[in-house]
């Protein structure tokens, strides 16, 4: 695992954090081609906020308008096929916060937002696989935040930007989805072609989030136009697990303090922390 980090604000804590959640349930199985990942997991929250509550956009929840998982205690949604059946044995027992999911709702309906609150939704992997590992003790409240069916780009960074005023509050804001996110190639050997192609898409990322010589109107340009990055449709062939990234940079409104690479399945990721 590597990282760089803007070294005037390396001692400060990230409040939002986009991260590459990895293949299903492999790295509660500690899979191999995980190990980076674990590592980087084991060690963020040391990095981070030590949060009242922990709100989640998850890669793995479309809604036709926003949904806010409200339950007070959320079961476990398996939401993966074909593995282990120890990966079906997984707990994550955190509790919910209705009362958040009610304020998020509030503060999203104020921005013209409309919005659901779903008490029945249960916690996907894209939020217990990560927080398993991050807060082994699941006494942090966690709740999650769906993506649009949408998939625009633009809107996704409209909904972040009108959670802007929860940066005011105790609670880290995670996106989990991957910057990376292409199955059949995760199934296929990489070669020298393809590797090219996920490493121009990091590389495009790396210079959009982090570069603080951009303006923002050209930053969330870039972003809303993320398809027209090199090797974009190989790492994304649809774009659901990016777009918890363009959440969290709507309510970040500006440049990542750190990016932390980490390489998993034989494939290029990052991750992106933004500081309070």
């Amino acid at each position: 695992m590597s990282g760089k980090t803007d070294q005037s604000r390396k001692e400060r804590q990230g409040s939002i954090v986009f991260i590459s959640h990895g293949g299903g349930p492999w790295p509660l199985l500690n899979d191999p081609r995980h190990t980076n990942l674990i590592e980087f997991f084991k060690k963020v929250p040391s990095t981070l906020i030590s949060p009242s509550a922990i709100l989640v956009i998850s890669a793995h929840w479309e809604e036709d308008a926003p949904a806010i998982q409200s339950n007070r205690q959320p079961e476990m949604l398996y939401d993966y096929y074909g593995f282990p059946e120890e990966s079906y044995q997984i707990t994550y027992p955190a509790p919910g916060q209705p009362e958040l999911a009610a304020d998020i709702s509030a503060i999203l309906t104020k921005s013209g937002i409309k919005t659901r609150l779903d008490c029945h939704r249960g916690f996907d992997h894209g939020l217990f696989v990560p927080l398993k590992i991050m807060y082994p003790a699941a006494t942090i409240p966690c709740l999650q935040l769906s993506l649009l069916k949408s998939l625009d780009p633009a809107e996704h960074i409209h909904l972040g930007r009108a959670l802007r005023e929860l940066r005011q509050k105790n609670i880290l804001i995670i996106g989990s989805g991957s910057s990376f996110h292409n199955l059949r190639a995760f199934r296929e050997p990489p070669t020298q072609e393809t590797m090219a192609r996920n490493e121009a898409f990091e590389n495009w990322l790396r210079e959009v989030m982090t570069n603080r010589l951009w303006s923002e109107s050209e930053r969330e340009r870039q972003l809303t136009n993320w398809f027209d990055a090199p090797g974009a449709r190989y790492c994304h062939p649809r774009e659901e697990h990016l777009l918890p990234l363009h959440v969290c940079y709507g309510v970040a409104e500006g440049p990542a303090d750190r990016v932390i690479d980490v390489a998993y399945m034989e494939r290029k990721a990052s991750m992106y922390v933004w500081s309070i």
